[in-house]
C-alpha cells in the first residue's frame, strides 16, 4: 500500500501496542512529522526514569538510523506551549493509539480529523482494557476499530473494523499481539482511505447490552473459588501474562498471595462436602482446585518473590501437609 506522502500525520501513543502501529505506519511510507507520548516518570526505590514504550522505540530508531523524530511529552494536553508546537507541525491528520483522552482543542486541530485505533469491536468494550475484558467475559470474537474522536470516550463515528476469533484457551498476551498485527493493517487502510476521500464515517450502533472495559485493578484479579471453573479460567487467561490473577494460598502454616497464569477446567461432579478452594494433587503432575462448579487444574503459577513455574516445576519442590485457597 502506497500512502500519500504529501499529507502529514502526527502520531500519539504510549505502550507496546502503539509501537507496533507506529512502526507499520513508517513502513507504509506515512509522512509522520511528530510524535506525542506521555512524560517520563521516576519509578522504584532508585527513582529510575521510566520512559514510554513509544519513546524507547524512537530513541532506539534514532541510535540505529541517526534520524531524530520530533517528540512532545506534555504534562497537560491544554498547555499553551504544547498547543502552539502542535499547530506549528501543520499536520493534516492525527492518529491516536492507546494514549490519553484528548481535549477538543487538540483532536479538532487537523483539517482531516483525528482518529483512534481501539482494540474492540465498538461500541462494545469502550474503556481502558478492552482486550482483557473480552477474554474475561468469555467472548469468542473480538477485533479492532478505527473511529474519529469526539467529545466522549470511544464513541465517535466508525471508519473501519476488522474481526478475529478468540481461542478457547488464548490469553491476553497472544490476543494483544494478534490484534496489534490486525490493527497495523487497519490503521494504514484507514489513513489511505481518509487521504483519498473515500471514508463515510458511520455512527456507532445503539446496543442495549453494552459491555464496558474499565481499568484493571488488584480486586479485578482476585479469584473467587465459589465461581465456576470456566469463569475462573476466563479470568486467569484474561489477566495473563499481566497483571496476573491471584489468590491467597494457605499452606504449611503460611498465607501467601499466589499469582496464577494458566489453568484448565476439569468437568466433574462436585462433592457436596468439599469446599471451594480445596486442593487435591498427586504431588507430581496435577494441582487441582475445587470451584463452585467443576474444578480447575492449575498449570502455571508464581509464589511471592519467586519466578513463574509450570505446575510440574512447582510440585517438585512443594510438600505441605495441608493446603487450600481462600
Amino acid at each position: 500500500m502506497e500512502i500519500n506522502r504529501e499529507k502529514s500525520i502526527v502520531f500519539m501513543g504510549t505502550p507496546d501496542f502503539a509501537v507496533g502501529i507506529l512502526q507499520a505506519m513508517m513502513d507504509a511510507g506515512c509522512r509522520i512529522v511528530g510524535v506525542v507520548t506521555t512524560p517520563d516518570k521516576p519509578s522504584g526505590r532508585g527513582l529510575k526514569v521510566n520512559r514510554s514504550a513509544v519513546k524507547e522505540f524512537l530513541l532506539q530508531r534514532e541510535a540505529a538510523t541517526g534520524e531524530k523524530m520530533p517528540l512532545l511529552q506534555p504534562v497537560s494536553l491544554k498547555d499553551p506551549e504544547f498547543i502552539e508546537t502542535l499547530q506549528s507541525w501543520h499536520a493534516d491528520l492525527f492518529v491516536v493509539v492507546a494514549f490519553r483522552m484528548l481535549p477538543k482543542i487538540v483532536w479538532g486541530m487537523p483539517p482531516m480529523g483525528t482518529f483512534n485505533l481501539h482494540a474492540s469491536l465498538l461500541p462494545q468494550y469502550r474503556g481502558a482494557a478492552p482486550i482483557n475484558w473480552a477474554i474475561i467475559n468469555g467472548d469468542t470474537r473480538t477485533g479492532v476499530t478505527t473511529f474519529f474522536l469526539d467529545e466522549h470516550i470511544d464513541t465517535g463515528a466508525i471508519i473501519r473494523q476488522s474481526e478475529t476469533e478468540i481461542g478457547p484457551d488464548e490469553n491476553v498476551g497472544s490476543l494483544h499481539d494478534r490484534l496489534m498485527e490486525i490493527g497495523c493493517q487497519l490503521v494504514c487502510e484507514s489513513i489511505d482511505a481518509i487521504f483519498k476521500g473515500e471514508v463515510t464515517p458511520l455512527p456507532q450502533p445503539e446496543i442495549e447490552d453494552l459491555r464496558p472495559a474499565p481499568k484493571l485493578n488488584r480486586e479485578t484479579g482476585l479469584l473467587n473459588w465459589k465461581d465456576s471453573a470456566q469463569h475462573l479460567h476466563n479470568l486467569i487467561r484474561g489477566l495473563s501474562p499481566y497483571p496476573g490473577a491471584h489468590s491467597l494460598l494457605h499452606a504449611g502454616g503460611k498465607e501467601q498471595d499466589v499469582k496464577i497464569y494458566a489453568a484448565q477446567p476439569v468437568a466433574q461432579k462436585n462433592p457436596v462436602d468439599v469446599a471451594p478452594g480445596t486442593i487435591s494433587s498427586d504431588g507430581k503432575t496435577y494441582f487441582r482446585v475445587q470451584c463452585g462448579s467443576d474444578a480447575l487444574d492449575i498449570l502455571e503459577l508464581q509464589m511471592p518473590g519467586k519466578k513463574r513455574l509450570t505446575i510440574r516445576e512447582f510440585l517438585a519442590g512443594w510438600r505441605p501437609t495441608e493446603a487450600f485457597f481462600e
